[in-house]
């Protein structure tokens, strides 16, 4: 599909802050794509895709969930975690989308997977970093993004999980998988 039509879908379907954020990390990918040479056009599709079904309603994503036959362990977690498979299946029945990179990339943006392609990583972290997110450390984790995906996802997954645990909030298995995988890659850098 053409950036435009995929734009105005995107668009159309989430409020004014939210769509900022799509075209932030749009504007992130393309950087990364750039800087580890991987293929641009994919990473700008994936991520305005990205958040597709962030405001999808809960109960059409719930069935999505339970007819797909998705982790049902999504269920019993908080519902900004469905609109990552939900988006992937969306971005492939509304969109055509057919590119496994694509809709794997989609559906482990928010929670992670030990099993992250270098595209995955790219988008989650694309997603995490982009120009209009302002938390503590996020400058840190765009400097290791640039740096290595690995080093930055384990930043990344470090911190999501520690502001999970200070929420007294519930952390998915897949992001303990993908935290632990990356710890166990012994990496060298300053995270």
């Amino acid at each position: 599909m053409e950036r435009n039509e995929v734009l105005k879908k995107v668009e159309a379907a989430m409020p004014n802050e939210r769509f900022k954020h799509t075209l932030g990390v749009e504007k992130a990918a393309v950087e990364l794509a750039e800087h580890y040479h991987m293929d641009i056009e994919k990473a700008r599709i994936t991520a305005l895709l990205h958040d597709y079904a962030k405001y999808y309603p809960d109960d059409k994503a719930k069935e999505i969930i339970e007819n797909e036959q998705y982790d049902p362990r999504l269920l019993e977690f908080h519902r900004s975690l469905w609109h990552a498979p939900v988006g992937a299946y969306l971005a492939e029945k509304e969109f055509g989308i057919t590119d496994n990179e694509i809709l794997e990339a989609i559906r482990v943006h928010t929670t992670g997977s030990a099993s992250m392609s270098d595209f995955d990583k790219l988008i989650y972290l694309a997603d995490y970093t982009e120009p209009g997110r302002t938390f503590p450390g996020v400058y840190k984790a765009r400097r290791l993004a640039l740096k290595c995906l690995d080093e930055a996802m384990l930043f990344a997954l470090s911190s999501t999980i520690t502001h999970l645990i200070k929420k007294h909030q519930s952390v998915f298995p897949d992001t303990l998988e993908a935290y632990n995988y990356f710890v166990n890659l012994n990496l060298e850098g300053d995270y």
